[in-house]
């Protein structure tokens, strides 16, 4: 993040913008990228609303454009893929209204993957349209919550980044405790 962070402090604003955008672009087709440690990038340069916004923006750029690419790419292979699979069917070809209602929901969780979502919108039976005004609809409230807590990071002394780092750490030692425990089980 720091990385980024300096370079785009060295170009003028409106290019750092523009940069930051491609940036999300280039996450959001990848499918599999975090995007928090660009909105800690944006936060930490264009302070809270304005690293708010300019994430919002690249974040429903990039997902409209890896839909795009998604739908070219993997429709007719996930389809054919799926042939077989009737629930994964049944999820792929929900009505308008049901799909219009789980990608808003997904989205409104900060920590499922975005691609993931944008994938199961650009493979099913989803509009454009329908996906571009539910995926940004689902992306304010988690990147509004995302874009708190990195400004929370950046503006935490070093003694609170390290508090965060010990709890997620705690808690992704629990998490595998619970797993290795259920492994015993089966």
């Amino acid at each position: 993040m720091e990385s980024i962070s300096t370079y785009l402090h060295m170009v003028p604003l409106p290019v750092a913008v523009l940069l930051s955008i491609f940036l999300n672009v280039l996450i959001a087709i990848s499918g599999v990228l975090p995007s928090a440690f660009l909105t800690a990038a944006n936060v930490a340069i264009f302070g809270f609303w304005g690293g708010f916004t300019v994430s919002l923006v690249g974040e429903i750029v990039g997902s409209l454009i890896a839909f795009g690419l998604y739908r070219k790419g993997f429709r007719n292979v996930i389809t054919d893929k799926t042939k077989h699979a009737p629930r994964l069917q049944k999820l792929l070809h929900a009505s308008p209204r049901e799909a219009f209602l789980f990608v808003i929901g997904l989205r409104m969780m900060p920590f499922v993957p975005s691609g993931l979502v944008t994938l199961y919108a650009a493979v099913g039976t989803m509009s454009f349209g329908s996906f571009a005004i539910a995926s940004s609809l689902g992306k304010l409230p988690a990147l509004l919550l995302e874009t708190s807590t990195t400004y929370a990071l950046v503006e935490w002394t070093q003694a609170g980044q390290y508090l965060v780092f010990l709890v997620a750490i705690g808690l992704l030692w629990g998490v595998w405790k619970n797993f290795k425990n259920s492994q015993r089980k089966l």
